[in-house]
C-alpha cells in the first residue's frame, strides 16, 4: 500500500508540473503583442507615448468633422477601462473626409504580422459598417478597408501585408482612421475603437 501511495503522489506531482507548464504556455502569446493604445487611463498619451486625436479635412466646414471622446464602454469589459468614441459626420455638400490619428513614434513593426483593434458601432446613433485604416511612414501611406462593423465589440485583425502602398513596416509614424463620403455606409454616426496593438 505504501508503494501505491508513493507512486500516486509522483503521478500527481507530475500532473501538477505539466499543468503549470500548460498554464505558462497559454499566457505566452501576450508577450508577442505590443499594445499601442488601450485608452484605460482615460487620457493621453497612448501606451508608447504618442499623441492622438480627431481630425477634419476642413475645420472651417462645419457640415463635416469627427469629435473624439473617451467612453467607459471598454471592449474587455473592464469597469475602470475606457475606449475611444468617434462621432463622425461626412454628410456635407462638399467633399468630406475626417477621422482619428495616432502617433506611432517611429515604431519598428518588422517582427509583427498583424494590426489588431476592437471595434463597435453605436446602435442608437447609427454607424458606418466600413472605414479605412492607414499606416504611415515618412515616405509611404498604406491603406486597408475594414468591413463588417456591427453594434457589438469585435476583434479586427489586419495582416500588415494587406496595407496597399506600404512596403516597409519600419519607422511607422502614424495610424489614421478615415471616414469619407465614398466608403461610409452611414454618413453620420459613431464608432468605438479599443485595444490597438501589433502582434
Amino acid at each position: 500500500m505504501k508503494k501505491f501511495n508513493i507512486s500516486l503522489t509522483l503521478v500527481l506531482v507530475a500532473l501538477m508540473v505539466v499543468g503549470f507548464g500548460v498554464a505558462t504556455y497559454a499566457a505566452a502569446p501576450a508577450a508577442n503583442e505590443l499594445v499601442i493604445a488601450d485608452f484605460d487611463t482615460g487620457d493621453k498619451p497612448n501606451n508608447i507615448g504618442g499623441d492622438f486625436g480627431g481630425w477634419d479635412k476642413d475645420p472651417n466646414d462645419e457640415s463635416q468633422g469627427t469629435q473624439m471622446s473617451f467612453d467607459t464602454d471598454d471592449s474587455q469589459g473592464d469597469a475602470s477601462g475606457y475606449s475611444i468614441r468617434l462621432d463622425y459626420d461626412v454628410d456635407s455638400p462638399n467633399p468630406a473626409y475626417n477621422g482619428f490619428w495616432m502617433k506611432l513614434e517611429n515604431l519598428d513593426a518588422t517582427p509583427c504580422k498583424n494590426l489588431v483593434m476592437y471595434v463597435k458601432g453605436d446602435p442608437e446613433l447609427g454607424f458606418t459598417s466600413q472605414f479605412k485604416v492607414e499606416l504611415k511612414t515618412k515616405t509611404e501611406t498604406g491603406s486597408y478597408l475594414v468591413t463588417g462593423v456591427t453594434d457589438t465589440w469585435q476583434k479586427v485583425t489586419i495582416p500588415l501585408n494587406k496595407f496597399a502602398g506600404l512596403t516597409s513596416k519600419k519607422d511607422l509614424t502614424e495610424l489614421v482612421i478615415v471616414f469619407d463620403d465614398t466608403n461610409s455606409t452611414e454618413k453620420m454616426g459613431a464608432i468605438n475603437i479599443d485595444n490597438i496593438s501589433f502582434e
